[in-house]
Protein backbone atom coordinates (compact mmCIF):
# COMPACT_ATOMS: atom_id res chain seq x y z
CA UNK A 1 0.00 0.00 0.00
CA UNK A 2 1.28 3.46 -0.93
CA UNK A 3 1.93 5.86 1.93
CA UNK A 4 -0.07 9.09 1.57
CA UNK A 5 -0.11 12.28 3.58
CA UNK A 6 -3.10 14.64 3.70
CA UNK A 7 -2.29 18.36 3.82
CA UNK A 8 -4.27 21.55 3.70
CA UNK A 9 -4.34 25.28 4.08
CA UNK A 10 -4.91 26.89 7.49
CA UNK A 11 -8.71 27.01 7.14
CA UNK A 12 -9.03 23.60 5.45
CA UNK A 13 -10.62 24.74 2.21
CA UNK A 14 -7.63 23.65 0.12
CA UNK A 15 -6.82 19.98 0.58
CA UNK A 16 -4.15 17.96 -1.12
CA UNK A 17 -2.51 14.60 -0.81
CA UNK A 18 1.08 13.61 -1.41
CA UNK A 19 2.26 10.06 -1.77
CA UNK A 20 5.48 8.31 -0.84
CA UNK A 21 8.59 10.10 0.35
CA UNK A 22 9.58 13.59 -0.80
CA UNK A 23 12.51 14.20 -3.13
CA UNK A 24 14.18 16.35 -0.48
CA UNK A 25 13.37 18.78 2.32
CA UNK A 26 15.30 22.01 2.01
CA UNK A 27 15.54 25.36 3.72
CA UNK A 28 16.02 28.14 1.16
CA UNK A 29 17.83 31.37 1.97
CA UNK A 30 17.83 32.95 -1.49
CA UNK A 31 16.97 36.62 -1.90
CA UNK A 32 13.78 35.73 -3.82
CA UNK A 33 12.44 33.44 -1.11
CA UNK A 34 13.29 35.93 1.61
CA UNK A 35 11.63 38.80 -0.28
CA UNK A 36 8.57 36.70 -1.15
CA UNK A 37 8.32 35.52 2.46
CA UNK A 38 8.50 39.08 3.77
CA UNK A 39 5.73 40.16 1.40
CA UNK A 40 3.45 37.13 1.82
CA UNK A 41 3.55 37.23 5.62
CA UNK A 42 1.93 40.69 5.47
CA UNK A 43 -1.27 39.24 3.97
CA UNK A 44 -4.19 39.50 6.43
CA UNK A 45 -4.36 36.40 8.63
CA UNK A 46 -1.45 34.68 6.88
CA UNK A 47 -0.31 31.77 9.04
CA UNK A 48 3.36 31.60 10.09
CA UNK A 49 5.42 29.84 7.45
CA UNK A 50 8.96 31.22 7.74
CA UNK A 51 11.63 29.57 9.84
CA UNK A 52 13.00 31.46 12.86
CA UNK A 53 16.09 32.36 10.78
CA UNK A 54 13.91 33.89 8.01
CA UNK A 55 14.31 30.96 5.63
CA UNK A 56 11.54 29.20 3.79
CA UNK A 57 11.35 25.45 4.34
CA UNK A 58 10.14 23.44 1.38
CA UNK A 59 9.28 19.78 0.97
CA UNK A 60 9.85 18.89 -2.67
CA UNK A 61 7.57 16.33 -4.31
CA UNK A 62 7.27 15.03 -7.82
CA UNK A 63 4.23 16.63 -9.44
CA UNK A 64 2.79 13.21 -10.23
CA UNK A 65 2.79 12.41 -6.51
CA UNK A 66 0.75 15.44 -5.42
CA UNK A 67 -3.01 15.60 -5.94
CA UNK A 68 -5.26 18.52 -5.12
CA UNK A 69 -8.50 17.18 -3.68
CA UNK A 70 -10.39 20.42 -2.98
CA UNK A 71 -10.04 24.16 -3.17
CA UNK A 72 -8.18 24.75 -6.41
CA UNK A 73 -10.63 27.58 -7.11
CA UNK A 74 -9.01 29.69 -4.36
CA UNK A 75 -5.39 29.20 -5.46
CA UNK A 76 -3.73 32.32 -6.87
CA UNK A 77 -0.21 32.82 -8.18
CA UNK A 78 2.13 35.39 -6.67
CA UNK A 79 5.16 36.53 -8.65
CA UNK A 80 7.83 38.89 -7.38
CA UNK A 81 7.72 40.78 -10.69
CA UNK A 82 5.39 40.52 -13.68
CA UNK A 83 8.18 38.80 -15.64
CA UNK A 84 9.04 36.24 -12.94
CA UNK A 85 8.80 32.67 -14.21
CA UNK A 86 8.73 31.32 -10.67
CA UNK A 87 5.33 31.45 -9.02
CA UNK A 88 4.37 30.99 -5.43
CA UNK A 89 0.81 29.78 -5.07
CA UNK A 90 -1.33 30.99 -2.18
CA UNK A 91 -4.74 29.84 -0.90
CA UNK A 92 -6.50 33.20 -0.75
CA UNK A 93 -9.24 31.87 1.56
CA UNK A 94 -6.79 32.15 4.48
CA UNK A 95 -3.62 33.47 2.78
CA UNK A 96 -1.70 30.22 3.26
CA UNK A 97 1.31 29.79 0.97
CA UNK A 98 0.88 26.34 -0.60
CA UNK A 99 3.69 25.77 -3.10
CA UNK A 100 6.39 27.29 -5.25
CA UNK A 101 6.65 26.20 -8.87
CA UNK A 102 9.48 26.79 -11.30
CA UNK A 103 8.33 27.19 -14.91
CA UNK A 104 8.83 23.83 -16.62
CA UNK A 105 9.70 22.11 -13.35
CA UNK A 106 8.66 18.52 -12.70
CA UNK A 107 8.40 19.03 -8.93
CA UNK A 108 6.46 21.14 -6.46
CA UNK A 109 8.17 22.88 -3.60
CA UNK A 110 5.43 22.57 -0.98
CA UNK A 111 5.64 24.92 1.99
CA UNK A 112 6.55 22.82 5.03
CA UNK A 113 4.04 24.81 7.08
CA UNK A 114 1.28 22.73 5.42
CA UNK A 115 2.31 19.84 7.69
CA UNK A 116 0.99 20.03 11.25
CA UNK A 117 3.66 21.02 13.77
CA UNK A 118 5.56 17.97 14.93
CA UNK A 119 4.97 16.08 11.67
CA UNK A 120 7.02 18.26 9.31
CA UNK A 121 9.75 16.37 7.52
CA UNK A 122 13.12 17.40 8.96
CA UNK A 123 15.40 19.72 7.01
CA UNK A 124 17.97 17.76 5.03
CA UNK A 125 19.93 20.68 3.62
CA UNK A 126 20.10 24.45 3.38
CA UNK A 127 20.56 26.20 0.05
CA UNK A 128 21.56 29.62 -1.21
CA UNK A 129 23.26 30.68 1.99
CA UNK A 130 25.43 33.03 -0.10
CA UNK A 131 22.43 35.39 -0.19
CA UNK A 132 22.31 35.77 3.60
CA UNK A 133 23.33 39.11 5.09
CA UNK A 134 26.92 39.32 6.32
CA UNK A 135 27.32 37.95 9.83
CA UNK A 136 24.37 35.55 9.61
CA UNK A 137 24.91 32.36 11.57
CA UNK A 138 23.14 29.09 10.81
CA UNK A 139 23.21 25.88 12.80
CA UNK A 140 25.58 23.23 11.48
CA UNK A 141 23.13 20.34 11.87
CA UNK A 142 22.68 19.79 8.10
CA UNK A 143 24.72 20.64 5.00
CA UNK A 144 24.44 24.31 4.05
CA UNK A 145 25.56 25.23 0.57
CA UNK A 146 26.20 28.68 -0.78
CA UNK A 147 24.25 27.52 -3.85
CA UNK A 148 22.23 24.40 -4.58
CA UNK A 149 24.44 21.34 -4.16
CA UNK A 150 25.22 18.61 -6.65
CA UNK A 151 23.27 16.14 -4.50
CA UNK A 152 20.25 18.49 -4.61
CA UNK A 153 20.31 18.53 -8.41
CA UNK A 154 21.01 14.79 -8.55
CA UNK A 155 17.83 14.12 -6.54
CA UNK A 156 15.81 16.36 -8.85
CA UNK A 157 17.28 14.67 -11.92
CA UNK A 158 16.58 11.21 -10.48
CA UNK A 159 12.94 12.19 -9.90
CA UNK A 160 12.63 13.54 -13.44
CA UNK A 161 14.07 10.35 -14.92
CA UNK A 162 11.62 8.29 -12.83
CA UNK A 163 8.81 10.44 -14.25
CA UNK A 164 9.87 9.70 -17.83
CA UNK A 165 11.08 13.29 -18.28
CA UNK A 166 7.51 14.60 -17.96
CA UNK A 167 6.57 17.90 -16.36
CA UNK A 168 2.83 18.01 -15.61
CA UNK A 169 1.11 21.36 -16.04
CA UNK A 170 -0.87 22.80 -13.12
CA UNK A 171 -3.35 24.74 -15.23
CA UNK A 172 -5.91 24.83 -12.42
CA UNK A 173 -4.18 27.82 -10.79
CA UNK A 174 -6.04 30.84 -12.18
CA UNK A 175 -5.36 34.48 -11.51
CA UNK A 176 -2.62 36.48 -9.89
CA UNK A 177 -2.24 37.79 -6.36
CA UNK A 178 -0.74 41.26 -5.90
CA UNK A 179 1.23 41.79 -2.69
Amino acid sequence: MTQTTQLGCACGRVRLEVERAPIVTAECHCNSCREAGARLKTLPGAPPFLEANGATRFVLYRKDRARFLEGTDVLKAFRLTPKSTTRRVVAICCNTPVFLEFKGGHWLSLYASLWPAGTRPPVELRTMTSDLPAGSVLPDDVPAGTWQSVSFFARLLGAWIAMGFRSPDLAFVKGELQV
